[in-house]
């Protein structure tokens, strides 16, 4: 399966509403950036950079959110965004987790995802508590009865970030107490055509059992050429505006930005 029309016509709406916001919305809080603004010599391309910046601080990783839970919504029997993991994590529990992160990352074992979940089940759940850090999946949906949790990232994030995720995907087996599926997923591969590859990721991630990049992510949870469709659906609703955005930079541009 593929995207549907229903749900390329749901993702342009999502996306022309956030840009016709930012358009109606937008200020430039920068008003002044006197070295760049004397290396690039072109107030309009420093209007346009400002502005996009600060439209895809608006976005943010929230878009992809939103558009996971479209894409899932016709073949999964729930698709949630935010979605609370809820359960109780037992000092046990996180001491596995602990042990098995800290070898991750010095290199003393290789990352398996499902013998790790293994050990998290195996480990006692008595005496456990509610932990409100980490509770929280970006994006959860439930399909043919199984349960899957992502975890939605930047696509370059350091060595921490990776840690920190390894950890939460565990400890979300941890708080379910079965065995569940749990990713952590990149949106797009900033090195494509290269396959993702990055220094702090080595060793700690299980690709793709763990950890999904791209079109593997977007088929994974839509099917064959899902990837491929959101992008040609986000081209169209970039033409559509193409004129309303060069409009809004020469307006910003008016504003000088250089004042020393």
């Amino acid at each position: 399966m593929s995207l549907s029309n229903n749900q390329k016509q749901k993702i342009k709406e999502l996306l022309s509403k956030k840009i016709e916001n930012k358009l109606k919305l937008y200020g430039r809080e920068t008003t002044s950036m006197p070295f760049l603004a004397r290396l690039i010599q072109d107030n309009e391309k420093i209007a346009a950079y400002s502005f996009i910046h600060s439209m895809a601080t608006t976005l943010g990783m929230s878009i992809y959110e939103d558009v996971s839970v479209i894409i899932a919504s016709e073949t999964a029997e729930e698709a949630f965004r935010n979605y609370g993991v809820g359960g109780a994590i037992s000092r046990e529990q996180k001491t596995v987790i602990s042990n098995i992160v800290s070898k991750l990352r010095n290199g003393d074992r290789v990352a398996k995802i499902n013998e790790e979940i293994k050990e998290v089940l195996d480990a006692s759940s008595e005496n456990g508590e509610f932990q409100k850090s980490g509770n929280i999946a970006d994006f959860y949906m439930k399909r043919d009865g199984q349960e899957y949790y992502f975890e939605i990232k930047t696509v370059k994030p350091n060595i921490d970030v990776f840690e920190k995720s390894k950890t939460k995907l565990l400890e979300w087996v941890a708080r379910r107490r079965m065995p569940v599926n749990v990713y952590l997923a990149f949106p797009y591969n900033p090195y494509h055509p290269k396959p993702y590859h990055r220094f702090t990721e080595v060793g700690m991630m299980d690709s793709p059992n763990d950890f999904l990049v791209g079109d593997e992510y977007w088929d994974f949870i839509g099917g064959k050429n899902t990837f491929p469709e959101l992008l040609k659906t986000f081209d169209e609703v970039g033409k559509d505006f193409k004129d309303q955005l060069n409009k809004k930079f020469k307006q910003i541009a008016k504003e000088k930005m250089d004042s020393y």
